[in-house]
């Protein structure tokens, strides 16, 4: 599509009917520490290459909307400060004034579905926050994801949200939810919430006669593939626990509202965490790109 430049290598792969898949840039940008941001961009495209699949990092560069980026632009998503966070309703601000954005889960699904890219690996969800009876505070991502074709591979939700509130948006916007190996929805740094799922897939071509049936429908949504953390991988939940209430005690000690209140949990519970959250974070991503990636080669296939 001429509203996102696809590089060479993605253009050739989608026309060639080869499986791609879309990573976020906001995790580069604004997710992880430098110099790892970097590093773990590369990384991340890395095991999508050596899985035969060809991976679509997705930002906006100087303006224009792009699907596979080179390590200049990469480079500046990873170090440039004047880096914007961009999810959809600020794109055409970040085209209009030519500046560069990281995309968020919701803006990456939307330029991906754009693109005609149909599996998006990435972190955890956003969702219905904590106290939205009151505040109203929802992310972007829920209803993006119920008109964007994408398969969405994610370990859930953020841990700090609200998750049964999350699944209940997820089901008035008839976003279907399966489980990847799982009857639990898991809880990103963990791979159980209490939350069980009524639809489960056990493989990747699975998922991706999900995708065709959606589409074949002419249903416009997404579908969101919750991956779990591997139980080696996951967080110790008494940690976990403890060291989320903190960061929420803190919060309101702070006053901290609105948009502001993801990244400051977020970074209060990284280093309280003393990296162990930024440790399951990337061991998350590593796995939700490689079932996207086995999600994509079987969607090929079809």
């Amino acid at each position: 599509m001429s509203s996102v430049r696809l590089s060479a290598e993605v253009s050739q792969a989608l026309e060639a009917g080869k499986p791609v898949v879309a990573l976020e840039s906001t995790i580069i940008a604004h997710g992880l520490p430098r110099p790892a941001n970097f590093e773990a961009a590369k990384e991340f495209e890395a095991l999508c290459r050596d899985r035969g699949v060809t991976p679509a990092t997705i930002a906006i560069v100087e303006g224009v909307p792009c699907a596979g980026l080179d390590d200049a632009a990469l480079d500046a998503i990873a170090n440039d400060d004047a880096t914007l966070k961009a999810s959809v309703r600020d794109i055409p601000h970040v085209i209009a004034s030519k500046a560069t954005g990281a995309t968020t889960v919701a803006s990456t699904a939307y330029l991906a579905a754009k693109a005609g890219i149909r599996v998006f690996a990435t972190g955890g969800l956003g969702g219905v926050h904590r106290g939205a009876n009151e505040s109203f505070d929802e992310s972007a991502d829920l209803t993006v994801l119920a008109s964007s074709p994408v398969a969405v591979v994610s370990a859930g939700v953020k841990s700090v949200l609200d998750i049964g509130a999350t699944l209940e948006r997820l089901e008035t916007l008839s976003v279907p939810v399966v489980g990847y190996g799982t009857d639990v929805f898991p809880s990103f740094w963990l791979p159980k919430s209490e939350f069980g799922l009524d639809w489960r897939a056990d493989s990747a071509a699975e998922v991706a006669g999900l995708m065709a049936s959606i589409w074949e429908l002419g249903l416009s949504s997404g579908i969101l593939v919750a991956n779990p953390v591997p139980e080696g991988q996951a967080w110790n939940r008494e940690d976990h626990d403890r060291i989320i209430q903190l960061a929420f005690d803190q919060a309101e000690r702070e006053g901290i509202r609105g948009k502001e209140v993801t990244p400051f949990l977020l970074d209060f519970i990284q280093r309280e965490s003393q990296g162990e959250s930024l440790r399951v974070n990337l061991d998350v991503v590593r796995n939700n790109i490689r079932v996207a990636c086995d999600i994509a080669a079987a969607w090929a296939e079809r």
